[in-house]
Parts: C-alpha cells; sequence; structure tokens
C-alpha cells in the first residue's frame, strides 16, 4: 500500500464496475477514502465491503441532480471532507445513422454523458470552493477528440466534456480547484467487451482483439491503465496540471497505428518536379 493519496477522500461515479471499481481499488492502495456511487448496488455494496470501512456506497443515478448531491454530501458527512471527484458514470448509448436516432435515446444518452457531468462538477465545487482545494476528473473519451470513434450522441458529449472541463477550469482555479480529464481509447472493460463481442463478461476475448489493433505491440488498454492516469491526476504529482485531457490511447490521437507509418522506408529525398536525392 502506497501513500499517493493519504488522507485525502475520493468521490467516484459509475463505481460499481469497469473503470470506477478499478480507481476504486488504486485509490484505496494509496491511502484514499473513498464514496461509491453507482446505479448498480449489488456489485457496489460488494465492492466497498471489499475495500472496507474506507469505503461505502450509495445508490447514485447521475441523470438525477439530488443523487449527485448526496454522494458528495455523504463524502463530507462519512469522512469530513472532499477532496476529490470522478465523474466517471458512463454508457454506449444511443447509436445508429443520424436520421433515425431517436430522440428520446439521444436525450436519455445526454443526461448520463453530459448532464452527469455537469452535476458532479457543480456539487463538487460546492464543497471545494470554501476549502480552496480540490480535484475534479472527468472521463472523456478519445472519442470526445476525433470524429468517427464513437456514436454520434457519444462523440458529443465526450467533446462536451472536454470543453466543459476547460471551462470550469478557467474558474475555479482562483479557488484552487484543478479540473481535468482523461480521454481513454477502446479499453478491455466490460463496456468495449459487449460491443465487441456481445457479452460483457468476455473481457478476456477483448482484450486479446485489441491487442491486435493496439499501436503498442501486443498491448491492449485496460481500465487500471485508466485508474493510474486518475491517480496522478488526483494525486498532488499533478499539481500543475490544470485545465487537461490527459489521454489513454496509445498514441492513436496523434497518429500512432499498429502499421507502419507513411514514409517509414528510406529513399532518397523527394524534390521538385519528380527528382529525387540531393
Amino acid at each position: 500500500m502506497g501513500n499517493r493519496l493519504e488522507g485525502k477522500v475520493a468521490a467516484i461515479t459509475g463505481a460499481s464496475s469497469g473503470f470506477g471499481a478499478a480507481m476504486a481499488r488504486r485509490f484505496v492502495e494509496e491511502g484514499c477514502k473513498v464514496v461509491l456511487g453507482d446505479i448498480q448496488e449489488g456489485p457496489g455494496k460488494a465492492l466497498a465491503d471489499e475495500l472496507g470501512d474506507v469505503a461505502v456506497f450509495r445508490v447514485c443515478n447521475v441523470t438525477k441532480e439530488d443523487d449527485v448531491a448526496a454522494l458528495v454530501d455523504l463524502a463530507d458527512s462519512h469522512f469530513g471532507k472532499l477532496d476529490i471527484m470522478v465523474n466517471n458514470a458512463g454508457i454506449v448509448g444511443a447509436v445508429g445513422p443520424i436520421d433515425t436516432t431517436p430522440a428520446n435515446e439521444w436525450q436519455a444518452t445526454v443526461d448520463i454523458l453530459l448532464n452527469g457531468v455537469f452535476y458532479g462538477m457543480k456539487h463538487a465545487a460546492r464543497v471545494m470552493k470554501p476549502r480552496k482545494t480540490g480535484a475534479i476528473i472527468s472521463l472523456a473519451s478519445t472519442a470526445g477528440i476525433l470524429g468517427g470513434l464513437g456514436p454520434h450522441c457519444y462523440t458529443a458529449c465526450k467533446h462536451a466534456v472536454v470543453g466543459l472541463t476547460k471551462g470550469v477550469g478557467a474558474e475555479l482555479c482562483r479557488h484552487g480547484i484543478r479540473v481535468n480529464a482523461i480521454a481513454p481509447a477502446g479499453m478491455a472493460t466490460a463496456m468495449v467487451a459487449n460491443v465487441m463481442t456481445g457479452d460483457p463478461n468476455a473481457i478476456e476475448e477483448a482484450k486479446k482483439g485489441l491487442a491486435k489493433t493496439s499501436p503498442l505491440l501486443n498491448r491492449a488498454g485496460t481500465a487500471e491503465d485508466v485508474a493510474n492516469a486518475a491517480l496522478w491526476l488526483a494525486s498532488d504529482e499533478s499539481g500543475y496540471t490544470h485545465g487537461h485531457v490527459l489521454t489513454t490511447d496509445a498514441g492513436t490521437t496523434t497518429g500512432s497505428t499498429a502499421g507502419d507509418p507513411a514514409f517509414a522506408e528510406y529513399e532518397p529525398m523527394f524534390r521538385e518536379a519528380g527528382k529525387k536525392g540531393i
């Protein structure tokens, strides 16, 4: 057990599985107390029991502002403060062509992926501002940086999370509160496994498939990779990092691919009018 988050208290939405559960375990390993929020009550309670007295679970539907406010208040009442807010809850949401996307599915997706982040930022700021300290971390995506990597609504919401991170960060910096985001690629989690295989439990199968297309040789991204990124952003080690979107994508958004890059082999330099060489 380390001490990188010793004495700190974190609230995590979507904490029952995937990135959220990995973050909770990693934070606790580093000395943090955690408040876990999720609509998945059984797995959430089981995780809190696993982590012991340093964890408490509360049902939290991030589409309901009162639920998010209560999660933040639970951190204050149960552990005495809130140092870290992680807005992690998410789904794939509405999929399909733009001209056939049902409006109600679009709205339901926005409620989770964007409004839930807004509520988390709002209520974390409410309790952090008087203390003049805190770290807010929200889950964006590589689909929030590039187009074509996710469904339309997912892409729009994740772009919005990036914008909200920068906008809210510009406000809260003067209160000593750092606001950052993480943008993962497709990682080996239950959500991605369900998309790839139709089975949310087929995480190892998804991991093998992702490793084949990863820019990093035979290396799939995992929930633990995202948890480690969150750990750094939550810790004092990133004390001068603010308004930033940290990718966990093996370089996908900077042009890295599983294949060779363009012009990977030596040729004499290309010149004017089809000439080559010095």
